[in-house]
């Protein structure tokens, strides 16, 4: 096989990275092979040609997809006419599983290998797919420890690989300037990330800035930190403070998640894969999520997991204390206030949790891979300026990929591209 060529299928915007990693890895140790497929700007500069731009279409929940689903159909159909057309050697998938689906479903069609990276998470809600899932697609690459052994007792064929997340947390480069102006303060500083989708952050913020008033009338030194991923969802949280709003020691930047985090003494944040950042940095938390009560009792009927955060999944037990609001927000904004209090008034509170989930990272990520326990004493944050180990989970899903499909690889440094190392 001398020019093989992958079909890639994403359609989430943090997909879109993890894609473009893993197809810069992929071309190192297979030089001839071509990429191809749905995706976005990030795919496309890794050098994957982009036949749909799917990431504009990333949704959330049954009311957001239907009014977009005559344009998945068309979408879905392109895919078929390019697997007849063109039959690539494999199609690789990469999270966004309910349109996925039926990429595999139409790969498998024509008969084409599907390989799945960022799979669904079967194993806390809808584990009734597994039968598609086998059907379906014929290689799995997981990424949390738990996932391998529950995807082998059902017979699938599956890697390991670790999170990329943990890649990219490895090789981001922090703003120093930022860090420099911003470390020193006498009191305790709080990050507060309100999510990254418009409506999560219209849910969120709310319940955080309620949270905020009260917890900086007990702690008056405390500096409020909003990262935000927009500047659209900054101005509108901005534009939701009162005129009695105005006093309190809140400071809203764009693009600044990852120093923030960096900096903050703990967060108040949305539940989601920011999470393993969190545990990366070992940065105390208190998550807080919204659900309508009708996606609730969906949600039950079919959910497994008893917990919403990734690093208490991975532990087995709570270290993020979490609160799930269903409907009405007021129980959930006490509790929130009342843990979060709890590790702004107490150093050691923080520290505790600090080191259960460094300790986490180092057993997630792989000893060594990303150790933050140092970046305090010599004042700066760590940063793995390797390439070889910046890019060890995308390493590690390409080398999988070209076993399951027998590829023979390339002796060759694997790539550090500038683009991609920017985050």
């Amino acid at each position: 096989m001398n020019t093989p060529n992958l079909f890639f299928s994403v359609g989430e915007p943090s997909g879109d990275l993890h894609a473009a990693k893993l197809i810069s890895q992929l071309q190192y140790l297979q030089p001839s092979a071509t990429f191809q497929g749905f995706g976005g700007g990030r795919m496309s500069e890794a050098g994957c040609q982009i036949d749909y731009e799917l990431t504009n279409l990333a949704v959330m929940g049954f009311a957001e997809v239907l009014p977009k689903l005559r344009e998945f159909i068309r979408v879905a159909n392109i895919a078929s006419d390019i697997f007849a057309r063109k039959r690539p050697d494999a199609v690789v998938l990469v999270d966004f599983p309910g349109f996925n689906w039926h990429i595999a479903e139409r790969a498998k069609q024509h008969k084409i290998p599907v390989i799945y990276y960022l799979p669904p998470q079967l194993w806390a809600w809808g584990g009734w797919r597994i039968a598609k899932m086998r059907r379906n697609v014929d290689h799995v690459i997981c990424n949390l420890p738990f996932e391998p052994q529950w995807y082998a007792q059902r017979q699938m064929s599956v890697d390991y690989v670790g999170h990329p997340f943990f890649d990219e947390v490895r090789q981001r480069q922090l703003d120093a300037h930022f860090l420099a102006k911003w470390r020193e303060y006498e009191g305790v500083q709080v990050a507060v990330l309100p999510g990254s989708r418009t409506r999560e952050v219209k849910k969120i913020w709310p319940m955080q800035l309620a949270a905020i008033r009260e917890l900086a009338r007990r702690h008056p030194q405390a500096r409020f930190m909003v990262a935000a991923l927009h500047d659209q969802h900054c101005l509108w949280c901005s534009q939701q403070l009162t005129d009695s709003d105005r006093k309190l020691n809140i400071q809203f930047f764009v693009g600044k998640t990852s120093e923030i985090i960096e900096l903050a003494d703990c967060s108040l944040m949305k539940s989601g894969s920011v999470s393993l950042e969190m545990m990366a940095r070992g940065t105390p938390s208190v998550v807080v999520y919204h659900i309508s009560r009708g996606h609730y009792a969906i949600v039950k009927c079919v959910t497994r997991i008893k917990s919403m955060t990734l690093p208490n999944m991975i532990a087995g037990k709570i270290v993020m204390p979490e609160f799930l609001a269903v409907g009405r927000t007021g129980k959930v904004i006490a509790q929130s206030i009342v843990a979060l209090d709890r590790l702004m008034s107490d150093r050691g509170e923080r520290e505790k949790q600090r080191q259960e989930l460094l300790l986490l990272s180092r057993q997630f990520a792989g000893a060594g891979e990303h150790d933050t326990t140092g970046r305090e004493a010599h004042g700066e944050p760590t940063q793995t300026q390797s390439c070889n180990t910046a890019n060890t989970v995308s390493r590690k899903a390409a080398l999988s990929i070209c076993r399951h499909l027998g590829f023979e690889t390339e002796a060759a440094t694997p790539r550090c591209s500038p683009a991609l190392l920017a985050g």
